[in-house]
């Protein structure tokens, strides 16, 4: 459609009113004037136009809201309106009203208004009414105005779309290339984990398999250390065993011999009496026959000595003897006898068991190796300790086995265990008790095995005598020192294990009234007599101090409690004579022994129970054992005898 172009020269007035407007009026002083021009042409005709406003214009924002009501609004076709349809969107988006187009290919302007073309007239009745030339060139350049509006918007979203789409293709090329980037990083990772993975597997199995061959080596070398052990124990155990058979052998024919010079001695005495009865008998002979010749006879009398010097003679050959044996073997004689009442016990025992073991085809060793594994076990808990005591009974009441032989095996392990590190002598003790309340035959048999292993339990004390022992070393095995492979132990160990001895025999004899329902057969009035006989027989030396102290520190604190001023006597007894005689020597060795009994007696350590002396009653209470107390410069391979 070509648009209709007016060109206005000058300006032109119609009706009173300018035609050219302003070019200074604003947008709404325009639409304004619009709206009185269009009231004036509506009053001064009587036929209603096309274009009659049927109310005042309205101007919406971008929005929709609106902006003015001097809007001005067209009628058009309904045809026009649906072709403009898709154009009147993109207005209305930009707040603007749409215009439709003039179509004048099928009219033509006529300045003759008496025209008789019929045709006109006809196709008059579609086409808008004539406007005025204001209004025309208003249109047009709102047309005109539209026109470029659109255009430009048109510009405007192409190059939009067309930098959207690059954007997009860019976006998705970006993104495109990401994914690739993304995919392939996920693509190595992966590798990198599969290699990872593999590599852990691979060191995972063979740490496990490293492990294993440790353990597998580990249990090995174990298992062979077990059987090396226990191979080893064994060993040691069988020549420990040698060693004490035979050691206590070599004692009991150093017994023996010394029993058999004393008996020698007993002899020589007895003939020597009864050469004075019958020297006697002869100078009394020779005594009448001198009443009768006194020229004769008496040269023959003087020549022989006379009666009286060989009484005198025989006297003191008896006398020397006597003191000799005395000084030699210090011990009452009370305790001497019950030392061979028990050993002799102990050695009809084992006279039965021989007979039973010869005549029976049966091996009681594993009994043995019950008794030891239970005495072992010993600890110083309340429940530990009367669980053993049953088990014991029980052995000890159990028919496959000899009641005599288990008796044996207790008080050989019983002693036996003193030399264990774990050794816990008040718990020892207490199983004893409880043992020998059931089997009272027993406890004799136990304290002649202590007799045997410790002679200071006795108490007795063998001086050492160059005319009674052919060495030094046969002395020490008399007294208890052991052999092992040909070489005597030292002082030091002995006096280890006479501490242990001591204190299993303190430990025993203190327990009293504090066994419940049990009476032990060896109790304080037998500790008592020991201390007694002790202080009034044994010598004051290394041996004899270091068992003193060991039985105080057991037992002291209940002799304490039942004798009290009696028992304070024999304290003082010690401090003032025993005790000085220590000192006396002048033996640096003697010191520590001699400053630990002081100790005890000026602290008045027997007023404290001793530890261990109370059973624990809960199971967390194992190290119980007293360890040795001396660990000074007499344990030092030192060898003083008195």
């Amino acid at each position: 459609m070509e648009a209709v172009k007016l060109e206005i020269r000058r300006p032109q007035i119609v009706n009173g009113i300018g035609l050219e407007p302003d070019p200074d009026w604003s947008f709404k002083s325009l639409l304004s004037e619009l709206d009185s021009l269009e009231k004036k042409l509506n009053l001064s005709s009587s036929v209603s136009l096309p274009f009659a406003k049927t109310k005042s214009r309205e101007i919406y924002g971008e929005k929709g809201t609106k902006r003015s009501s001097n809007a001005f609004v067209m009628r058009v076709s309904d045809e026009e309106f649906e072709d403009s349809e898709g154009e009147n969107e993109e207005v209305r988006d930009r707040g603007l009203v749409k215009a439709a187009r003039f179509n004048c290919n099928e009219f033509y302007f006529s300045s003759d208004d008496d025209s008789d073309d019929q045709p006109c007239l006809d196709v008059q009745t579609y086409l808008m009414n004539e406007v005025g030339l204001v209004e025309s060139a208003l249109y047009e350049l709102t047309h005109e105005h539209q026109l470029g509006v659109k255009e430009e918007i048109r510009n405007t979203i192409s190059a939009l779309e067309t930098d959207l789409r690059n954007e997009s293709e860019k976006s998705s090329s970006a993104h495109t290339k990401v994914e690739k980037y993304r995919e392939a990083r996920r693509e190595v990772e992966r590798k990198f984990d599969v290699q990872y993975q593999r590599r852990v597997a691979e060191g995972l199995d063979n740490h496990l398999t490293a492990v294993q061959r440790d353990h597998e080596l580990k249990s090995q070398i174990e298992e062979r250390k077990i059987r090396s052990d226990a191979a080893h124990e064994e060993a040691k155990r069988r020549e420990k065993a040698l060693q004490e058979e035979r050691l206590l052998q070599e004692k009991a024919k150093a017994e023996a011999e010394l029993q058999a010079k004393l008996k020698a001695e007993e002899a020589n005495r007895a003939a020597l009496e009864a050469e004075r009865i019958a020297a006697k008998e002869a100078a009394e002979k020779e005594a009448a026959k001198a009443s009768k010749a006194n020229t004769s006879e008496v040269p023959q009398t003087e020549a022989s000595g006379g009666p009286n010097a060989t009484s005198s003679r025989v006297e003191n050959d008896k006398t020397n003897k006597s003191e000799l044996a005395g000084n030699m073997l210090r011990a009452a004689e009370s305790a001497l006898k019950l030392e061979r009442e028990r050993l002799q016990k102990l050695k009809e025992l084992e006279e039965i068991n021989q007979s039973l073991r010869s005549s029976s085809n049966q091996n009681f060793d594993s009994t043995g190796r019950l008794i030891g594994r239970l005495i072992r076990q010993i600890s110083g808990n309340k429940d530990k300790v009367s669980t053993q005591a049953s088990e014991l009974v029980k052995i000890f009441n159990n028919p496959r086995c000899p009641q005599t032989i288990s008796i044996a095996y207790f008080a050989q392990k019983v002693v036996s265990n003193c030399e264990s590190p774990s050794h816990s002598a008040f718990a020892c003790a207490h199983v004893i008790v409880l043992v020998t309340s059931q089997f009272p035959q027993a406890m004799d048999l136990v304290l002649a095995e202590i007799h045997r292993a410790c002679i200071y339990t006795v108490p007795k004390h063998i001086s050492y005598t160059k005319s009674a022992f052919e060495s030094k070393e046969a002395y020490w095995k008399v007294i208890g020192y052991k052999e092992d492979d040909g070489k005597i132990e030292s002082t030091t160990d002995y006096l280890v294990r006479l501490d242990s001895y001591m204190k299993l025999y303190g430990a025993l004899v203190q327990w009293q009234t504090e066994v419940a329902g049990c009476q032990n057969v060896h109790g304080l009035k037998e500790g008592w007599a020991w201390l007694a006989r002790f202080l009034n027989a044994l010598p004051a030396n290394m041996y004899t101090a270091v068992a003193l102290y060991a039985f105080l520190q057991m037992a002291g604190f209940a002799l304490f409690g039942k004798y009290r001023s009696q028992f304070m006597k024999m304290l003082n007894f010690i401090s003032e004579n025993f005790l000085n005689a220590l000192r006396s020597q002048d033996d640096p060795d003697l010191r520590p022994i001699t400053s630990k009994i002081q100790c005890y007696l000026e602290d008045k350590l027997f007023l404290q129970e001793p530890e261990g002396r109370t059973l624990q009653s809960s199971l967390l209470s194992n190290n119980m054992a007293p360890e040795s107390d001396y660990h000074g410069p007499y344990h030092q391979q030192s060898r003083h005898f008195y």
